[in-house]
């Protein structure tokens, strides 16, 4: 017999492989836990979303319920003139481009731009020898023609000696009828070389004269008070008379009153009259108000902008202003009829078109408008109110009519409309 068989056995068993039973049930378990981890984590959310509903539901509650504060103002009418502010544009009252009228070379230059210059001082002076040499040859062609008058003056008389004489004559039977017709006749005929003579002499003078003139335009004089705005030429520049190529010399202006020209809208023109107060103001100079009179107007309407051009004359004694600012005109039109003006902070525009709250004792009420101006802070109403309403200022968005607000306790002090309020909102 083998000496292993009794040799007891050093090997740690094994343990035994876990039943075919036993596997599925320890998934089993597994998968219970995971099922009602899941099922807590579902319920916990369903409990925390039905909080935040419950929430949600009493805030909005609670604003249902609640009652805002609102600034609200009482509506007066307004009889006080309508104030409108348009841009516009200063020009010269007297502008022009001044042309040459001689043909020649720029000899002398006395100004340049910004020169201020009086009515008939010479800007420049242009060399015409051309023009100058058809001025000598005219004078001397008048001098022949005034010695031409002279001499058919002599042969009229000889001619009217001899006729008397040759009529004499043939009375007495001394001279022949045919010699007494040629004498009459040599002096109806020399009565009208003298005409011719006299004639041919006003046709001379008449040249000579316009030669005369376009020398004068030799010196090129300012045709009124001003300031140069452009110089086109210098000394040396070739100059042309021609009527329509002629050549550009300088331009002047006379700023002393500028007209300011606005386009005035339709619904401000039957109000506005010639003569009416305007003033002006330009953004660069602030704190300044230049006052003006609205002097003429296009008495037409542009058919494009349904705008009528004015201007407005504004006295510029001490050149202040210049021709070409851009400023704003401040109109007063006065009111056919007292209207009803409100903050444009009053208004409230949505899909029903546009509209005003009015408090009434606490309740809101919606009130559709109809607009007759709009002025910017302010806006003109036709119809939709009435005087002593009481508008909301700034409404809340979700106004509606018949919600309930209250009135602020500085709303009292507030009123709307009135002239005072109409130009501090302007101003």
């Amino acid at each position: 017999m083998r000496d292993d068989v009794n040799k007891p056995d050093t090997h740690t068993s094994e343990p035994a492989a876990p039943s075919h039973g036993e596997r599925p049930r320890r998934l089993g378990l597994v998968g219970f836990a995971a099922l009602l981890a899941i099922g807590g984590f579902v319920a916990y959310g369903a409990w925390s979303h039905a909080q935040r509903r419950s929430a949600a539901l009493e805030t909005e509650r609670q604003q249902e319920d609640a009652v805002p504060t609102v600034r609200v103002a009482r509506v007066v009418t307004n009889s006080a003139p309508r104030v409108l502010d348009l841009p516009g544009s200063t020009e010269a009252f007297d502008a022009a481009t001044v042309y040459a009228r001689a043909t020649g070379y720029i000899a002398k230059r006395n100004v340049d731009i910004g020169s201020e210059v009086k009515a008939g001082a010479v800007l420049a002076v242009i060399a015409a020898p051309d023009l100058d040499q058809q001025l000598l040859q005219a004078e001397a062609q008048v001098a022949q023609l005034q010695a031409a008058v002279t001499q058919a003056q002599s042969n009229k008389q000889l001619a009217l000696v001899t006729n008397n004489r040759t009529q004499t004559l043939v009375v007495q039977g001394w001279q022949t009828k045919q010699q007494g017709d040629t004498d009459r006749l040599t002096y109806d005929a020399q009565t009208a070389a003298l005409k011719v003579a006299e004639a041919n002499l006003q046709a001379g003078e008449a040249q000579v004269s316009r030669l005369k003139e376009l020398t004068g335009f030799e010196q090129v004089v300012a045709p009124f008070d001003g300031f140069i705005t452009q110089r086109h030429i210098d000394v040396g520049s070739l100059v042309t008379a021609d009527q329509s190529t002629g050549t550009p010399l300088f331009d002047i202006a006379h700023s002393e009153v500028l007209r300011t020209q606005i386009y005035v809208p339709q619904d401000a023109v039957f109000g506005l009259k010639d003569g009416a107060s305007a003033e002006v103001r330009v953004p660069e100079i602030p704190g300044r108000v230049f006052h003006g009179t609205v002097a003429r107007n296009a008495n037409a309407l542009q058919p494009g902008t349904r705008t009528r051009l004015t201007e407005v004359d504004v006295d510029n004694a001490d050149g202040t202003l210049f021709p070409g600012l851009y400023c704003t005109v401040r109109l007063f039109i006065p009111r056919a009829q007292p209207v009803i003006s409100i903050p444009s902070q009053a208004l409230i525009f949505n899909k029903n078109g546009l509209s005003a709250a009015v408090y009434d004792d606490g309740v809101v009420r919606l009130r559709k408008l109809n607009l007759l101006a709009d002025n910017g802070a302010e806006v003109d109403v036709r119809t939709g109110l009435k005087p002593d309403d009481l508008v909301i200022l700034s409404p809340p968005i979700n106004i509606r009519d018949g919600m309930r607000v209250a009135a602020s306790r500085d709303s009292d002090n507030v009123h709307v409309g009135s002239a005072e309020s109409g130009a501090s909102a302007k101003d």
